[in-house]
């Protein structure tokens, strides 16, 4: 096992400190969508945590500047374990979370008999991380918390474009994991109300804590030039690149503003990776695009907050489906922490998440999201109002801080329950 220390923090694991002999509440966090720190959602849930006398430690996958089997970072225990590439059919998906699965279950029980843990907390998508909680709560009555990232039966039928037998498999793999979870944590109204009409939880038990973004991080840089290519203009997005993300959308749109509306002074930045950015890459040639767009894959952040610094309009071209409909995407947040104007199609969270500061176009039509973009690349005036309207909902309601204290409340209730829960075996 490999081992690195950030920050000058020594090799003991934060869990065997403790302050003034009290007894610290002990966090296993389980996460298997990107490597931490990476995930910027569980990042800010982990130090959050930590900041207020958690002891935290994560379970991952390596990824990309992120190959280390442990490290301590800023005295928060990552652990991560190898994974098969991103899965893209349906064996790739059950290839990839059944190693995931493998490795949470073994990497769970080095760290309970190494320094232990009170609550396991689940991140899905998958949603078999209730397996793992399931075993912990039973054998040794550890709390489970459920952090729902992702609706997980319209995620699978938003890549698959179906339903079927493992569809229902989700379903059941929902209802599980609702049921197994002391408390759920919701990142968004609509995700609140799965968890309690699908779910069948009670409402004091879901607490609604957003991504919101962490503005210690989310930080506005020089404006770099090199990334508009020598053009005027420059349009830019961030985030996974996989079908439900529409990058072929975003694409069509993009030819309709070279070909229909003859326009060869706006540059288009995509940041980010996934399974499907060789495919976009290959449609962006075939549309004869190449000149026009730029593919940096994942970049670090002082480059991603360049390039959104740099950028005239940001896009969130989310194809719509049951799935965008419903969930809210950081990247809007990070649009909108750093005063850019958005395009985006017509879906539910996206207009409750920004408000005035994006523009909707008709949902799955190219041509108008091309003409939205055109629209404010053409206003610098309706770029600025936007811009600022965004930012000011950002700092006054749903950045990070706004949200580290519904995270908080949500503990103090998986505390309470635990506590109370033990006194109740004690007097039986």
């Amino acid at each position: 096992m490999s081992i690195r220390f950030r920050n000058g923090r020594s090799a003991t694991h934060p869990a065997q400190a403790s302050t003034n002999g009290a007894v610290r509440r002990r966090v296993l966090i389980i996460v298997e969508n990107l490597p931490v720190p990476f995930d910027r959602r569980v990042w800010s849930e982990a130090t959050t945590l930590a900041g207020h006398g958690y002891d935290v430690s994560i379970i991952c996958p390596k990824g990309p500047q992120a190959t280390a089997s442990f490290e301590v970072i800023e005295g928060i225990a990552v652990y991560r374990h190898w994974l098969p590439k991103e899965g893209r059919g349906v064996f790739g998906y059950l290839a990839e979370y059944s190693a995931a699965l493998f490795w949470e279950f073994t990497l769970s029980f080095r760290i309970l008999a190494s320094h232990g843990f009170d609550v396991i907390h689940a991140c899905n998508p998958p949603d078999l991380i209730f397996l793992v909680g399931a075993v912990h709560k039973f054998l040794f009555g550890k709390s489970f918390v459920f952090d729902h990232h992702d609706i997980n039966p319209e995620l699978y039928e938003a890549k698959f474009e179906r339903r079927g037998i493992l569809w229902r498999a989700m379903v059941v793999f929902e209802r599980l994991t609702f049921a197994l979870a002391d408390v759920s944590i919701a990142t968004n109204q609509s995700y609140r109300t799965i968890a309690i009409e699908r779910g069948r939880m009670t409402p004091d038990r879901v607490f609604v804590v957003r991504s919101g973004p962490n503005l210690s991080r989310v930080r506005s840089f020089p404006s770099d030039p090199i990334w508009k290519r020598g053009r005027n203009l420059l349009v830019a997005y961030v985030g996974v690149i996989g079908k439900q993300e529409g990058l072929d959308l975003l694409l069509e749109s993009i030819k309709h503003i070279r070909r229909t509306r003859n326009r060869d002074d706006i540059q288009f930045v995509i940041v980010g990776s996934g399974p499907e950015l060789d495919n976009v890459k290959e449609l962006a040639t075939a549309f004869e695009l190449d000149d026009s767009i730029t593919f940096t894959g994942r970049v670090d952040d002082a480059t991603l907050f360049t390039v959104l610094s740099t950028a005239d309009v940001c896009v969130n071209p989310d194809r719509p489906n049951a799935m965008n409909d419903k969930s809210t995407m950081n990247k809007i947040m990070e649009y909108m922490a750093l005063g850019k104007p958005i395009v985006q199609f017509d879906l539910t969270e996206g207009r409750v998440s920004a408000d005035e500061a994006s523009l909707y176009a008709r949902n799955t039509d190219t041509a108008d999201f091309g003409d939205k973009i055109l629209e404010l690349l053409d206003d610098p005036a309706q770029r600025a109002r936007m811009g600022e309207f965004g930012k000011k909902r950002i700092d006054g309601e749903l950045a990070w801080d706004h949200e580290s204290t519904r995270l908080l409340s949500a503990y103090d209730t998986v505390f309470h329950l635990r506590h109370s829960h033990r006194a109740a075996r004690r007097h039986t």
